[in-house]
């Protein structure tokens, strides 16, 4: 299949140029959280029995890596991965669609006790589980609930890894049509092997010129024609030795 050699021979190349990226950015470093054994030790009183110690399925790096982590442990001993997944996403939806819940969790000079009520409140009003609504008042106390999209973010992450589920993005200049992206799907599923379920999200992107670029798995595989263009354009400006 044409795309299938095409994006096998593009990540060949990718690794050739050194262009593979093998982790994606994290949180900036002034974010300060707990490590994952401290905040989890914030969860001791979640219901849910108590499994063998739990393997978190990526490695999340940052405050939010931290957070997500410590969630993620907390929602497979209570069985409920995918419902602090959704009720996480909720609570960022709402924040999103109300400039004054948005400005309350940005406030920084909001009381911890005020702070705490507040979101006890709105977790118990839209009936979170005891998992989704513990966390969220540790965001609370801790005066991290500002970074509660990026967490969540990052959970969606393991939630996704926990079940099998792989998110690849792909960007190009014009949407795929049907069969190439079906082409990629299979392709990827071909690189990652049995057990894994593609998840494959389009992002359109003039800039790139032509070409594509693939996310998946942490790594990145950037086969556009502008980051080639570069990388010729790099080897032309480098002095060329001419031994006489």
């Amino acid at each position: 299949m044409a795309l299938f050699s095409r994006v096998k021979s593009g990540i060949s190349l990718c690794n050739k140029l050194g262009l593979l990226s093998s982790q994606r950015s994290t949180l900036q470093s002034s974010l300060i959280a707990p490590s994952i054994s401290q905040a989890s030790r914030n969860f001791a009183d979640v219901p849910g029995q108590r499994d063998p110690k739990i393997k978190v399925p990526i490695a999340m790096f940052g405050g939010s890596g931290n957070y997500a982590s410590a969630l993620y442990i907390a929602a497979v001993k209570a069985n409920a991965i995918e419902k602090v997944d959704a009720e996480l996403s909720q609570f960022v939806e709402s924040v999103k669609n109300s400039p004054l819940i948005s400005q309350f969790i940005k406030d920084i000079s909001v009381k911890k006790d005020v702070r705490v009520k507040t979101i006890q409140e709105i977790a118990s009003e839209a009936k979170f589980s005891d998992v989704t609504k513990s966390f969220l008042v540790l965001l609370a106390e801790n005066g991290r609930l500002k970074y509660v999209d990026t967490i969540a973010k990052r959970f969606a992450e393991l939630a996704m890894a926990y079940k099998g589920e792989v998110k690849a993005i792909v960007t190009t200049v014009l949407p795929l049509p049907a069969e190439e992206e079906n082409a990629l799907k299979q392709t990827i599923q071909e690189m990652l092997g049995a057990g894994k379920t593609v998840k494959l999200e389009q992002k359109i992107d003039p800039s790139i010129l032509g070409g594509l670029v693939l996310e998946f798995n942490q790594k990145l595989f950037d086969m556009s024609i502008r980051t080639r263009a570069q990388q010729m354009e790099r080897s032309l400006r480098e002095p060329v030795n001419i031994s006489i």
